[in-house]
């Protein structure tokens, strides 16, 4: 059984953060595991208020599961304070973590905030250099670059700018634009594109959530990052064309459609 671990915020309506995560890796048959950062009040209309943990505990956390059951793969999520990334660069460097996938969380998909602004400059210089790959959406990449993305030049000339000072893969998600929902994939100095069609359907809370966690159960059951990516570009659109319909907003997805 191969072990995936997701450092994230919570959601107590399950269709993003941890709770997603572990769908996630059950619908891929990993045995998953959860890192805390923070305890989120939210549902699919928005985010109501936001309780971080606290370094100390983030810390027994990481020793909890490095020291028991070490992880094959890790995805993290919404860390919003900037002494947390600092703690979890710490014990990913202490634990030889591998097959990093870091989701780059800044605005929930009902718009809200959950990035401090002190914590933007440590998401950049520190958390996402440990990365393998990151998976930022339009408006998250367009934060990382300084720049409006508005057409598919615009993303590859965003990862480009990107890779001057970050290394690792780079996945920009085309799900924001209305014509279509093409991702690209920047793996080296090759363009990769995802294509696929945009899937009518408002429901996409935790779509981010759910993408980055099926890279890293890929990751962890030995597939290389492209093969991961195609993999998991494959689950979350069939989870979106199963049409989930939960809640007054924009609803969650069904993360166990291909079981």
């Amino acid at each position: 059984m191969k072990t995936v671990l997701t450092i994230a915020g919570t959601d107590p309506t399950g269709g993003a953060g941890a709770q997603a995560d572990l769908k996630t890796f059950m619908a891929h048959k990993v045995y998953g595991m959860s890192i805390i950062t923070a305890l989120v009040a939210q549902n699919t209309l928005g985010v109501k208020d936001i309780m971080n943990v606290t370094p100390e505990f983030l810390k027994e956390q990481f020793q909890c599961v490095f020291e028991d059951i070490y992880p094959d793969a890790i995805k993290i999520g919404m860390v919003s304070e900037t002494q947390l990334i600092h703690q979890i660069v710490e014990q990913l460097k202490k634990y030889q973590a591998k097959n990093i996938v870091v989701d780059p969380v800044m605005l929930s998909t009902s718009g809200s905030r959950l990035l401090a602004d002190q914590a933007l400059t440590a998401l950049k210089e520190e958390l996402i250099l440990m990365a393998d790959i990151i998976t930022p959406n339009i408006p998250e990449a367009e934060v990382l670059v300084d720049h409006t993305i508005t057409c598919q030049e615009d993303m590859i000339l965003a990862a480009k700018e990107i890779r001057q000072w970050y290394h690792g893969d780079i996945l920009i998600k085309g799900g924001h634009f209305e014509d279509r929902s093409d991702d690209l994939l920047y793996h080296g100095d090759d363009v990769i594109w995802l294509k696929s069609e945009h899937i009518n359907n408002p429901n996409t809370h935790g779509t981010g959530c759910t993408l980055s966690s099926a890279i890293a159960a890929n990751l962890a059951m030995g597939d290389d990052m492209v093969t991961s990516v195609q993999k998991a570009k494959a689950y979350i659109t069939g989870a979106l064309k199963d049409g989930l319909d939960l809640g007054h907003g924009s609803g969650p997805l069904n993360h166990c459609w291909n079981l």
